[in-house]
């Protein structure tokens, strides 16, 4: 029997990680299948050498080469998770957004625009929370609430990406998607011990659960995570994830690696196909 081949596109971790990854590529190998993990950044690529090699391919570094990697593999036929259509959009804000709005999914009224300075009027009516429109992590997001704030606000060549700020009233709500099972943890923000990272397990509500199943309907997957705040008790998506870190999830890393594992097999018997592309693409255009 031929074995599975599962091709990881991943940074590189240090001795001092604490991703889930390197373990789920173990866990995976133990299965049985021949695990090929690729650091697109390590070296130059001879696009020409490039060819679709495995059975599947993870994405999980969504750095601007990995995505165009995997996006030339797309090209070729290669079955990706979650496919490059769908985790291109979900690494820029501004399409994620617009994609979660036309599901119905709460979200803050969301603003872009080429210049910080065109968010000006908008400050009458309350703060914005200024992120970059790539990228995630948390990284330099501010809350923006006077014009000398917003004028400090420096996107480069990028367009600046606002949402109306809400007051959170508690912890982050984090919902993990694996396969159709819905986790919920409770985290602090910004986070910064290994600890606060797990956050604390909680119960998803049924309008929780509903709102992160709508999340994963738009995009057409079932692996994702979810933010969300919790707002004089209105909840808000504030972002979404193609592949996150899963922490605090039970089992994590057993969880990631059987759907890892038996995503490729479906692949290899040619049962997946490109119904996300064409789900992102329905949602997008009927907004």
């Amino acid at each position: 029997m031929k074995k599975l081949r599962i091709g990881f596109l991943l940074p590189h971790y240090s001795a001092r990680s604490r991703s889930f990854m390197p373990a789920v590529v173990q866990a995976v190998a133990d299965f049985g299948a021949v695990v090929d993990i690729i650091h697109p950044v390590d070296h130059a690529v001879d696009l020409s050498g490039v060819r679709v090699e495995n059975d599947l391919y993870i994405l999980r570094q969504t750095s601007r080469l990995s995505l165009s990697l995997a996006g030339a593999l797309h090209g070729l036929g290669a079955v990706i998770v979650n496919p490059y259509p769908v985790s291109a959009a979900l690494s820029d804000k501004i399409v994620t957004s617009r994609i979660l709005q036309a599901a119905g999914v709460p979200t803050p009224a969301t603003y872009v625009g080429p210049q910080p300075d065109q968010l000006l009027p908008l400050l009458d009516s309350g703060p914005l929370i200024v992120k970059p429109y790539r990228g995630g992590g948390g990284h330099q997001i501010r809350i923006v609430r006077t014009p000398d704030e917003l004028a400090a606000v420096d996107c480069g060549r990028d367009p600046v990406f606002a949402q109306r700020y809400h007051e959170n009233d508690g912890r982050d709500r984090k919902i993990y998607a694996v396969g159709g099972q819905l986790f919920g943890v409770k985290k602090v923000f910004p986070r910064r011990t290994e600890e606060e990272k797990f956050g604390e397990p909680f119960a998803l509500s049924p309008d929780l659960r509903d709102i992160a199943l709508r999340c994963g309907e738009a995009f057409g997957i079932d692996l994702y995570g979810v933010d969300i705040i919790e707002s004089a008790g209105v909840p808000y998506v504030v972002d979404m994830c193609s592949i996150p870190g899963f922490k605090g999830v039970p089992d994590a890393i057993g969880l990631l690696a059987q759907y890892f594992y038996r995503a490729a097999e479906r692949a290899a018997r040619g049962e997946l196909s490109q119904r996300a592309r064409l789900t992102v693409a329905g949602n997008y255009s009927d907004a």
